[in-house]
């Protein structure tokens, strides 16, 4: 899709679009109401304007939007809609052993036990060894640290995704 068309869709189906890279509502709302846009730029500068205004309950719900890193069953479900902006992003993961991919099984079951939501990762490039490594330096984070943390890896996930809508 180029920007032009994204500018010209109707808004249900710019929402449907923005959604499909991050679903917390308040910054799918701001991406559409400030088209057009000039530029790829631009509209990553206002993506990068919106993070600063979301609150907790946003990224959690940009959070539930995500499958479990290494599980594969709810990633093709999940994504099934978005299968072209988000192949790729567990590459890692569905090449890894059998006993990596039972780790982060296990691990992100512990996580979402302690914080109340999946483990995110910016998973792109990534070997399941790396992100296992990765979970396993979050697991002992406090809470509000890992708020944060999966915030700023929900802005890289999301940046990637709008370069790849247009």
């Amino acid at each position: 899709m180029t920007l032009d068309e994204l500018n010209a869709l109707p808004r249900n189906q710019a929402e449907a679009r923005f959604r499909d890279c991050c679903a917390a509502e308040p910054w799918v709302q701001g991406m559409v109401d400030n088209r057009p846009y000039a530029s790829r730029d631009d509209m990553l500068e206002q993506s990068h304007r919106l993070w600063p205004t979301l609150t907790e309950r946003d990224w959690l719900q940009a959070f539930e939007a995500h499958p479990k890193i290494g599980d594969v069953d709810s990633l093709r479900r999940k994504y099934a809609s978005t299968k072209a902006l988000a192949s790729g992003e567990q590459a890692g993961a569905r090449q890894a052993p059998e006993a990596v991919l039972r780790r982060l099984k296990a691990d992100n079951d512990a996580y979402q036990e302690k914080f109340g939501f999946i483990f995110i990762v910016c998973a792109t490039g990534k070997s399941a060894e790396e992100m296992l490594e990765l979970l396993e330096q979050r697991l002992p984070n406090t809470r509000e640290q890992e708020i944060d943390n999966a915030a700023r890896e929900q802005a890289k996930i999301t940046g990637i995704r709008l370069e790849k809508l247009v």
